[in-house]
C-alpha cells in the first residue's frame, strides 16, 4: 500500500508504461493527474500533451498501513484484518481513509466533470479507481468485484449531469497490441 508516499516510477515501471498506448480516440481529451509524481510520470509517458494536476485524485490515505503489504497485514493479524475487510466500503486503516471517504472526497470532482462535459482522462491510483468502480457498479466492496480490474488497462466511466457515475467500459488494454485490437473492435468514445 504505497499510499501517498510520493515515490517516482521505478525504471522497470517507466519501461512498462512507455510500452502502453492509450486508445487513439482519446487524442485531444483533457488530461488530469494525481499530484503524486508516479501518476504524473505515467501521464507524461502516455503522451499527455497538456496535463493538469487535480489534488482530489491523490491516492487513498492508508494511514498506519502505508508502505505495508496487505498479505503481511493478513498474516500478522488474520482475525483483525478479516474483521476490517468485512466492512467493505468502510474498510479503513488506522488513521486513514475508507473507500466511502474517497467516494465522498471525489464528489466535487465528479460534479465538475459533469458541468464541463469535456472528455477527460484521469491518471490516478488503484485505491481511487476501485472506489470509483464501486460507486459506478453499486458494489459494496464485499467479496470479489463484479468484474476484476486488470493491470495495464484503463477504465471508462460516464458521468451523469448530476455527477453520478456509471461504468462504460472496463479493462481497456493499454498494451500496443491490445489497444490496436480494442480500437478495431469498438468505436465508442471513452472518457
Amino acid at each position: 500500500m504505497q499510499g501517498r508516499s510520493d515515490q517516482p516510477l521505478s525504471q522497470a515501471g517507466k519501461r512498462e508504461v512507455a510500452s502502453w498506448r492509450p486508445p487513439t480516440e482519446w487524442n485531444g481529451y483533457r488530461w488530469l493527474t494525481s499530484p503524486l509524481t508516479r501518476a504524473q510520470q505515467t501521464a507524461e509517458l502516455l503522451g499527455a500533451q497538456s496535463l493538469q494536476v487535480e489534488p482530489l485524485l491523490i491516492e487513498m490515505d492508508w494511514g498506519a498501513w502505508e508502505g505495508k503489504v496487505l498479505a503481511e497485514l493478513r498474516q500478522d493479524d488474520p482475525a483483525g484484518m478479516a474483521q476490517a475487510e468485512a466492512k467493505g466500503l468502510d474498510f479503513r486503516a488506522p488513521g486513514g481513509e475508507s473507500p466511502r471517504d474517497v467516494q465522498r472526497r471525489l464528489q466535487p470532482f465528479l460534479q465538475d466533470l459533469a458541468r464541463s462535459q469535456e472528455p477527460t482522462v484521469a491518471v490516478t491510483h488503484k485505491g481511487i479507481i476501485r472506489a470509483l468502480y464501486a460507486l459506478a457498479a453499486g458494489w459494496p466492496m464485499l467479496g470479489k468485484p463484479p468484474v476484476k480490474l486488470k493491470n495495464a488497462c484503463a477504465h471508462a466511466f460516464l458521468v451523469g449531469s448530476d455527477g453520478t457515475l456509471a461504468v462504460q467500459s472496463l479493462n481497456i488494454p493499454l498494451t500496443a497490441t491490445g489497444t490496436e485490437a480494442a480500437n478495431k473492435g469498438s468505436r465508442r468514445t471513452h472518457g
